[in-house]
């Protein structure tokens, strides 16, 4: 944070609340905390006397309450204010370390595809580029970049979805420009530069988000705020793929943000739409692509960037009794298995629930009437719904629905899954008794199997493994009652990461800390002063940070670090990881098996001898796949090695089954894994992995044939005639075909001579997978017969006739051609034991890389093909793979029209017969002058004229 930063900061902090300090360096995240980092120390309050460190680190100014700190040696330093007066300040155990990591890449986005890079001595940087809005390197940055490029420095960009790579294009004033491309689903990207060391130090590599641009609302004169009831803690919503991008209601405004907050805008509403008591009491808020949802009085309200819309009746909603709105909080954006069922946020009322869907249209999918019926639960009592989220599961909604009897002290509190694929309504193994007049909130953590973490005004609550485990989440004192050790104060929010930590943060800033599968919470650190409103976030690299809104409606964003702090309370309970590392080769949050697939992966535990930790595999969702696993043991110098290996995969067989697509839908769906060591505490660094494995057809692929494309040609549409004769259903006129260049390509030219053997290739976004070695099928897609194929039943090794177009067409004459013969209904001819005896003579219309089947063409006459080809194997993939071909048939000579042939000799005898009467004329006219005039006398004339 810069200095300024930090005293605007302290000027709205310290007018009032308790005292308390904290530190700050000038690496975003904290990234940097090492002997080479400049610490800067501020206390809060008004009692301060100096600074207490020890030998090895020094104070700029001990006796001022903003200073600054270095430590000359790595480890554990007590760092500690000295104030006067009774209470003394809590000391912090800082963990400085001796990392040669010393500089940060920082980039600049020209226009959302285009970046510049450049390296930053943190230590060293201009105040801009330590607020992170930069648009062009400081004097000393681009010293230091030009030095390291010439060391041999170029800094590269890694996705991390697709693992796709990108490399800089050009350099200038030391900067390197790299171009991206903007896509949803791999959105996730790292920033990597070479091993090269400058004066020892090396660079870090940086994690940030770069996605399509999530617009703001803008801000339009005239217009008024619309906030949260006077007084009332902040309330927030994000996008869960883009957690830059928020929407936070307070109780002067409501502010929007697509960069953590970096800038922002107000969101106001038009007047005369709703009272000035309506506009301030905002209960709930919910961010989408396109807008931003408030309930107000029990009514939903859509504001976007041209209108604030009242939802109601004309969009499936209630008119009023709605008492929340939820989203999903944790991002599987490569989850398309089955993409068209997958809802985009929860309403409900205390009797119904609906989902919402793009644009704005819900559907009601349940009652409490009807739900009690599903759930055989008794009649008796009252049944509401009290909370609705959506779980770790990307398909799966889970209820918290309130029951009592007589409803005067104790409610019992029950949870039911809901799953967007069966659309079952399953009840939980889950049972929680509570006070009448608890408010419980639910959060399911990012985790494989249902988790849960639950709190109301005093108390957190804790349900781990499948709702196996259930409790109080427990304190050193006060039996888990976390108002008592915050001075009565009552908790505002709980708040979880993606690496399974947890802070629940009091109305008054105090905050306690626990991780997932963890019973107990300790206290942290005094960050936030009592009087100053605050929430957490996750900004675009993953980290924690800290949101203060003050009266006067700024906003101010802070670094908090989590690690830090952790480090710093577990040095003072001595409490340790169970174990030295834990690490895997699980490189991807998503994968898709196909049939035929298997996913392998191992995992490592290295833990003191004696210690019995193993690692455990755990996996929520459908019984589709089986699983095998190798544990490997290993033991030297006083540590224990185990390693195991899991593969994942199926053995169903899909040929000549009676219900292929049934079969297909069974063993379909989606998984999530968890992989994670037997035992862990809340100072262990992230020790689980979640991963998902969708079973079913991968999106991303594509087959296409090989030596055909869309470039070699000069594109341009046109039409042709193919002729009746030609055609499958011989119709009575000839067919008129347009050869759409966009959707066909480029046509391959042959002689007719020539046969033609197609080869299938496997594609997906990433670029070419493997030739397709299975059974395949094509067939004209305009309705040619007029081509054979050069191998024969026989020839083909088939024991009982094969199938072919001709009698599939005539077995599913209800069907289309095209959808008559597929992998659904395949049967080879290979076996006695299937199929009929029949003439083995007849042309063989399967292909495969291998059986050298090629087309043949008819010698008569030259033509245009469209052919489509379909993978025809049931074992090779869930999905429908397809791929279009043209060929171009020329050096044959069209057979003559008959009746042409007729009239071209009968024109040509008459032109003979009647030149040879013209010269039959001719000649007598010329015989005839010879005869009647002489030509002695033509010579006399002559004569005498002489």
């Amino acid at each position: 944070m810069s200095a300024q930063g930090v005293a605007v900061l302290l000027s709205w902090m310290s007018c009032c609340g308790s005292a308390l300090w904290r530190y700050y360096t000038n690496s975003p995240n904290y990234h940097i905390f090492s002997t080479r980092t400049t610490i800067k120390l501020e206390y809060e309050g008004t009692s301060f006397s100096e600074w207490s460190v020890p030998a090895t680190c020094s104070v700029k100014n001990k006796k001022s309450p903003k200073t600054e700190l270095r430590c000359s040696s790595p480890g554990i330093h007590i760092i500690k204010p000295v104030v006067t007066g009774p209470d003394p300040e809590e000391e912090r155990y800082l963990s400085v370390d001796s990392s040669h990591t010393c500089f940060l890449c920082f980039f600049h986005n020209l226009n959302q595809v285009l970046l510049t890079i450049w390296i930053y001595d943190p230590e060293n940087a201009d105040p801009n580029e330590l607020l992170q809005n930069a648009n062009e390197p400081s004097l000393n940055s681009i010293v230091l970049s030009k030095q390291l490029a010439s060391l041999g420095q170029s800094p590269t960009i890694h996705t991390f979805l697709k693992r796709k790579s990108y490399f800089p294009h050009g350099k200038v004033n030391g900067t390197w420009r790299i171009s991206l491309p903007l896509v949803a689903d791999d959105a996730l990207k790292e920033i990597k530069g070479n091993k090269v060391a400058f004066q020892d130090c090396f660079i870090e590599d940086y994690l940030f988000l770069l996605t399509f641009p999530f617009l703001t609302i803008p801000e339009i004169p005239g217009f008024l705020p619309v906030t949260s009831p006077r007084g009332s803690q902040l309330i927030a919503d994000w996008n869960s793929c883009f957690p830059s991008g928020v929407v936070l209601v307070a109780d002067m405004e409501t502010f929007q943000t697509n960069d953590s907050f970096r800038t922002w805008t107000r969101i106001r509403v038009p007047p005369n739409i709703l009272t000035d008591d309506e506009r301030h009491n905002v209960s709930d808020v919910n961010l989408y692509w396109s807008g931003i949802f408030f309930l107000i009085n029990g009514i939903v309200y859509f504001r976007n960037l041209t209108a604030f819309t009242r939802l109601g009746n004309n969009e499936n909603l209630p008119e009023g009794g709605i008492i929340g709105l939820s989203s999903r909080k944790w991002c599987w954006s490569k989850y398309k298995l089955k993409p068209n069922i997958k809802s985009h946020m929860v309403i409900w009322t205390r009797e119904e629930i609906y989902l919402g869907y793009p644009p704005l249209r819900f559907v009601k999918i349940i009652t409490i009437k009807k739900l009690r019926k599903i759930l055989n639960m008794p009649a008796a009592g009252v049944l509401t719904i009290q909370d609705v989220k959506y779980t770790g599961h990307p398909l799966e909604i889970a209820l918290l629905l309130n029951h009592c009897i007589t409803c005067t002290t104790v409610k019992r509190l029950y949870i039911v899954i809901y799953s967007e694929v069966t659309k079952e309504w399953v009840l939980q193994d889950f049972e929680l008794d509570v006070a009448i007049d608890s408010v419980v909130t639910s959060r399911f953590p990012y985790a494989s199997i249902s988790e849960v973490i639950l709190w109301d005004k005093h108390r957190v609550y804790y349900s781990y493994h499948n709702f196996t485990v259930t409790g109080v989440l427990q304190t050193p004192t006060e039996s888990g009652n976390l108002s008592r050790l915050a001075h009565g104060s009552v908790i505002s929010t709980v708040f979880t990461d993606y690496y399974g930590n947890i802070i629940v943060k009091m109305e008054n800033n105090i905050m306690f800390f626990f991780k997932i599968y963890t019973t107990d919470a300790v206290k942290l650190h005094l960050w936030t002063n009592n009087q100053t409103k605050s929430l957490f976030f996750l900004n675009a690299s993953g980290k924690i940070y800290l949101i203060y809104v003050f009266d006067d409606g700024t906003i101010y964003p802070q670094d908090y670090p989590v690690r830090l702090e952790t480090q710093s309370i577990a040095s003072k309970t001595k409490e340790k990881c169970p174990f030295i590392i834990f690490h895997h080769n699980i490189m991807y949050i998503s994968y898709v098996l196909d049939k035929g697939h298997y996913l392998s992966f191992w995992a490592q535990i290295v833990y003191p001898e004696n210690a019995g930790l193993y690692i455990t595999v755990e996996s929520y969702g459908p019984d589709i796949l089986k699983k095998e696993s190798q544990v490997l043991y290993e033991i030297a110098s006083g540590y224990c090695t185990k390693t195991i290996t899991v593969t994942f995969y199926q053995t169903v067989d899909y040929e000549a089954v009676k219900d292929y697509f049934t079969l297909q839908n069974k063993n379909t769906g989606l998984l999530v894994v968890r992989v994670r060591p037997s035992e862990y505490t809340k100072m262990c660094p992230a020790a689980q992995k979640v991963f998902q494995v969708a079973v079913g057809c991968d999106f991303s692929k594509f087959i296409a044939v090989k030596g055909f494309d869309r470039k070699s040609c000069r594109w341009h549409d046109f039409f042709y005639i193919i002729k009746k004769s030609y055609l499958r259903d011989r119709p009575s006129k000839n067919l008129r075909v347009k050869y759409d260049w966009k959707k066909y390509g480029c046509p391959l030219r042959l002689n007719f001579k020539e046969k033609f053997h197609p080869v299938l290739q496997l594609y997906s976004d990433d670029g070419y997978i493997e030739d397709v070695d299975v059974n395949f099928i094509v067939w004209e897609i305009h309705g040619r017969d007029d081509y054979s194929f050069n191998n024969t039943m026989k020839t083909s090794g088939c024991l009982n006739e094969a199938q072919t177009w001709n009698s599939m067409h005539k077995l599913n004459k209800h069907l289309p051609l095209e959808y008559a013969w597929g992998p659904e209904n395949y049967n080879h001819c290979f076996s006695y034991a299937i199929g009929k005896p029949g003439d083995l003579n007849q042309p063989y219309e399967i292909i495969n890389k291998s059986n050298h089947n090629h087309l043949v063409w008819p010698m008569q006459h030259t033509g245009m093909y469209v052919f489509r080809a379909k993978i025809l194997d049931p074992n090779y993939s869930f999905c429908n793979l397809t791929a279009i071909f043209a060929i171009e048939i020329y050096g044959t000579i069209s057979s003559p029209n008959g009746d042409l042939v007729i009239a071209f000799l009968f024109l040509l005898m008459l032109l003979f017969f009647s030149i040879l009467v013209l010269s039959y004329f001719h000649y007598m006219r010329i015989y005839r002058q010879y005869i009647y005039a002489p030509i002695y006398k033509t010579r006399r004339i002559k004569d005498q004229e002489k």
